[in-house]
């Protein structure tokens, strides 16, 4: 799976995450970028992704996510394995 795909299949779990279709991510997005992105807001999102990707994060991972490209390389990462 190559970034572009993941990239489109983040797009769409952000979309319904926060109800939103008009929504864009890019790998520079970070919560701040997003009005309803709160905590609450933030484990939907990873318990969506984790689910669209079949994977699990671990905690260290997602305290330390800084953007959604930080969250994309670990899905990619996870991917070749």
């Amino acid at each position: 799976m190559n970034m572009n795909e993941i990239m489109e299949r983040l797009n769409e779990v952000f979309r319904d995450v926060f109800d939103d279709k008009r929504l864009v991510v890019d790998e520079y997005t970070t919560a701040d970028d997003i009005e309803d992105w709160d905590s609450l807001e933030h484990i939907n999102l990873i318990a969506a992704v984790e689910q669209e990707f079949k994977m699990k994060f671990k905690m260290k991972e997602v305290s330390g996510m800084k953007n959604v490209g930080e969250m994309a390389e670990i899905v990619r990462e996870r991917a070749k394995r």
